[in-house]
């Protein structure tokens, strides 16, 4: 039965099986049109399905560079890669998945085999577990959708193993941008799997192309929970948060790129950084020279002991990838001084600062290589090669000392465990260090001008080059001035290689001004370092 050319693509489009309406007037492509159709019959065994979604990808192949159908054979074969991918990955648990096939339907036999993943933008198929198509991702946490058009499947890769890897987000596992390329002789056909963010464009039919890719997708596949009431729990009940401390890879891990880790601040989560990580990888040059991670921790504990988790996952990291490259740093509010303790080396004599006598007395009751010990003094890590701090309050927030800080110190509940090592290690001389007399230190104590660590932590060079981030309200206060919780003097760093004072409050890190300056330190960085 012929089907009329506008009915056909309008059941095709009510189906589901393209993503938008094809011009009734070009029916060269009426044989890929139905063949995606067919292709996406259940009850059809999956071999017999996938030679469907060949066929109909071959004959859209053929079309791309004719005047009359080309873009309609384009959104045919996007569509014929996407579900192969997604069928082949899926049928038979992974049976037909990464190995050659052989495959018939119609009396038509296709020879399918798949593109081995090499370090120039192709992705291995072996590395991941599901895919999902990106254009069915739901995007609502996504501001600004960073998307381009072009030729083949986007996907979102996803990689979720069990037991979970290391640094991998426990929940969705690591995601990445997949663009899925079909190329064609004869019944002879190729699936590569590209990595989008470092090949743009691919060989595709004879020619250069623009791939088709979807680079907000992977950022909001990722569970989409309420990051203030999550971030709320994790600083107010932090010993039912404590499992969720680590560093996490939001891509497969990369030795060409650099480390970009992001680091939250108080009562956040690393949800937060979605948007702005979105942003950063609007910009090509960026998006193919970085690879973004985040450190979560709940907030609830004292900042010297969430840098040294921190260290510690850092450490790993140079454990299990020693030829990663030197990391860049962002950290906003309390998250700028978790990453500053990883730029800094402080001994016992750093502590001299806040008295030669008040230090050897919280010194004397310290064991080295104890907890206290080692979130006390340590060395800065080599590997950090630049830091950004967006509002942080170096010298401490004023805020930490009133009706709202007070409110928070009695709030907070730390792990029986923590505070068990802390007073049973230093007792009575704890207030030395925290600058709270009879108080257990925690994220707000340690956020208090009065505490003596940041005059200590303040006293001492950073390793690597820094810039800073201001929030100001638009009040006019100059050196007084505020982004509400933080303010001029504590923020300001008189060595800083910039300084960028934006127009708002002290959750400034998704403003325009921000973002740009954000993206400037990173360009900066790449022409600095050579990478």
């Amino acid at each position: 039965m012929r089907f009329p050319t506008s009915a056909l693509f309008a059941a095709l489009v009510l189906a589901g099986c393209v993503s938008q309406p094809l011009p009734p007037e070009e029916a060269e492509h009426r044989a890929a049109a139905v063949h995606l159709k067919e292709a996406g019959a259940q009850a059809t065994p999956a071999e017999q399905r996938a030679a469907l979604y060949l066929a109909s990808a071959a004959e859209s192949f053929d079309l791309l560079d004719s005047p009359k159908s080309g873009e309609a054979a384009r959104v045919l074969y996007n569509q014929a890669a996407t579900d192969l991918v997604l069928l082949l990955r899926s049928s038979e648990n992974g049976a037909l998945w990464n190995r050659p096939l052989t495959l018939t339907s119609g009396g038509t036999t296709w020879r399918l085999r798949y593109a081995a993943g090499n370090r120039q933008g192709t992705w291995d198929p072996g590395r991941f577990t599901s895919f999902a198509p990106a254009g069915e991702v739901d995007l609502k946490t996504i501001e600004h959708r960073n998307r381009q058009d072009g030729i083949g499947g986007a996907l979102v890769g996803v990689r979720k193993m069990d037991p979970v890897e290391t640094f991998a987000p426990p929940r969705a596992g690591v995601t990445a941008p997949v663009t899925a390329v079909l190329d064609f002789k004869g019944r002879d056909a190729t699936l590569t799997l590209v990595d989008p963010g470092i090949k743009p464009k691919a060989p595709i039919k004879g020619g250069e192309r623009t791939l088709d890719a979807d680079f907000s997708a992977p950022l909001a596949y990722y569970p989409q929970r309420s990051e203030f009431w999550t971030g709320l729990m994790g600083a107010l009940r932090v010993s039912h948060h404590m499992g969720t401390t680590g560093l996490y890879m939001l891509q497969p891990y990369d030795p060409d790129r650099i480390p970009l880790i992001f680091v939250h601040g108080l009562i956040s989560t690393p949800q937060m950084w979605r948007n702005v990580i979105n942003e950063v990888e609007k910009d090509p040059e960026l998006r193919g020279r970085y690879q973004c991670w985040v450190f979560g921790y709940p907030t609830g504990n004292p900042p010297a002991y969430s840098a040294l988790r921190f260290r510690e996952e850092l450490a790993k990291v140079r454990e299990l990838y020693p030829d990663a490259r030197d990391y860049v740093l962002v950290g906003h509010s309390m998250g700028g001084l978790v990453s500053r303790m990883q730029a800094t080396t402080l001994t016992r004599e750093s502590w001299n600062v806040i008295g030669k006598d008040k230090a050897a007395e919280f010194f004397s009751k310290v064991k080295e290589g104890d907890l206290i010990d080692r979130a006390t003094t340590f060395e800065a890590n080599p590997k950090v090669a630049r830091l950004v701090f967006i509002c942080t309050p170096h010298r401490g927030s004023e805020m930490a000392l009133g009706s709202i800080g007070e409110l928070g110190r009695r709030l907070i509940a730390l792990p029986v465990d923590l505070t068990s090592v802390v007073t049973n290690s230093v007792g009575d001389s704890l207030s030395l260090a925290t600058g709270a007399p009879g108080r257990m230190p925690n994220s707000v104590t340690g956020l208090a001008p009065t505490n003596p660590a940041l005059k200590v932590l303040d006293s001492e060079p950073m390793t690597a080059p820094y810039h800073t981030i201001l929030g100001d309200r638009g009040k006019g206060d100059g050196v007084l001035s505020s982004d509400g919780v933080v303010k001029y003097w504590s923020s300001h760093l008189k060595a800083a290689e910039s300084e960028k004072v934006v127009p708002g409050p002290h959750g400034s890190c998704e403003l325009p001004e921000t973002l740009e300056e954000l993206r400037r330190i990173l360009r900066l960085h790449l022409e600095q370092s050579g990478n």
